[in-house]
């Protein structure tokens, strides 16, 4: 079998690529970086090696390049022509393959194929394929759009591995930790035929993507922003401090108590769940620096994000959320020259009152959050 992966990056090749490869599938990696493209062209193959004491080595072979900026003929062709498609190229970058999907898709209407397949979104966002779809559409036609409803699926994804930025003398080897979770929303998947192994397929995603985005992504920035608040430049360093530590388990802890609440996950089970998410950050074979986690303060402060949302929610079930205010004050005050996002937070705040400054960048309209972010910046 065949998958069209869009997307050659450190994420692409060793996770998405990885799963692939266990199930047998030769791969079509689409990217415009000419130097990786170049490279599986040639080589076709490439080495993944688990941050873990042993160094496992992994080797992913029956794999080639497409450059979809030079070569687009020949992506549309691997789309018409594989049994899976995939993603982990960043939900900005969605919107530009959406043509050469869309005319993949064509291309099998016109030839007949009637096998089903699914496309499948592996980006750190809530509705990523419905999303594609919806980038999709424009370019079908209505008879294109019958063919999508019988035999095309795009079902939603949710996608863990920490897979931290790197620099390596062969720019196709990739440092991944051991854990890794795909999940996969069964219930608009098309291509029942397939079943990979190594991914779990569910009725309702939603509860296993608030998990991960309230466990891991929110437990992430807390150690960085924590982190950087006690002058630590790398998660390693920022954990193995006592004080960073113990905000992370009382973040975890709020939050734990959260989706125990909304979505009945078993409470023991879910501690597991936590201690392995600690475990993972203190990895101490993965170096991964603060800057890079912390990276977009804005964007993390958004209504919807990892912070403001389980505050609000937490708040709606009368359960605690002090920890993660805590953590809040700190991206308030986290200053990186070299992030843009963090350079206008601050100017923002030289330019309007904290109040102003929280309500804008949250969207919080309820007076007794936002006063209480303001006094515990103000306290810290």
């Amino acid at each position: 079998m065949k998958a069209t992966h869009f997307g050659a990056g450190n994420i692409g090749r060793g996770f998405i690529g990885e799963i692939l490869h266990e199930n047998d599938f030769s791969i079509d990696f689409v990217d415009i970086n000419e130097t990786i493209i170049n490279a599986l062209k040639e080589r076709k193959s490439y080495e993944i090696e688990l941050a873990a004491e042993e160094k496992k080595h992994i080797t992913v072979d029956q794999v080639t390049g497409l450059n979809n900026q030079k070569d687009p003929e020949a992506v549309i062709d691997s789309v018409a022509t594989s049994d899976i498609i995939t993603t982990a190229i960043g939900p900005k970058i969605l919107p530009m393959i959406a043509e050469l999907i869309a005319k993949g898709i064509q291309k099998r209407r016109q030839r007949g194929k009637q096998t089903p397949i699914d496309i499948i979104a592996c980006e750190n966002m809530i509705g990523g394929s419905q999303f594609l779809l919806d980038k999709v559409q424009p370019f079908l036609s209505a008879d294109d759009m019958d063919y999508v409803d019988n035999y095309v699926g795009f079902p939603n994804a949710a996608v863990d591995r920490i897979v931290p930025i790197q620099q390596h003398e062969d720019p196709l080897f990739v440092s991944v930790e051991p854990f890794s979770e795909w999940l996969v929303d069964d219930t608009q998947s098309k291509a029942k035929q397939i079943r990979l192994d190594n991914v779990g397929y569910v009725s309702d995603l939603t509860p296993y993507i608030e998990r991960k985005l309230f466990s891991v992504n929110t437990g992430h920035a807390t150690t960085a922003y924590t982190g950087a608040f006690y002058g630590y430049t790398t998660i390693g360093e920022a954990v193995a401090d006592r004080k960073v530590l113990d905000q992370l388990k009382a973040v975890l802890q709020e939050t734990g108590d959260l989706l125990i609440a909304k979505w009945q996950f078993e409470r023991p089970q879910h501690e597991q769940y936590i201690k392995k998410i600690i475990d993972r950050f203190k990895n101490p074979y993965i170096s991964d620096d603060i800057t890079r986690v912390a990276r977009t303060p804005i964007r993390k402060l958004g209504y919807d994000e990892r912070f403001i949302r389980p505050i609000r929610e937490a708040k709606d079930y009368g359960l605690s959320y002090e920890a993660l205010v805590d953590v809040v004050a700190m991206i308030l005050q986290y200053d990186d020259p070299k992030d843009e996002e963090s350079v206008r937070l601050q100017e923002m705040l030289k330019e309007k009152t904290m109040t102003e400054v929280i309500q804008e960048v949250t969207n919080l309209s309820e007076p007794t959050l936002v006063a209480q972010i303001v006094e515990k910046v103000r306290n810290s």
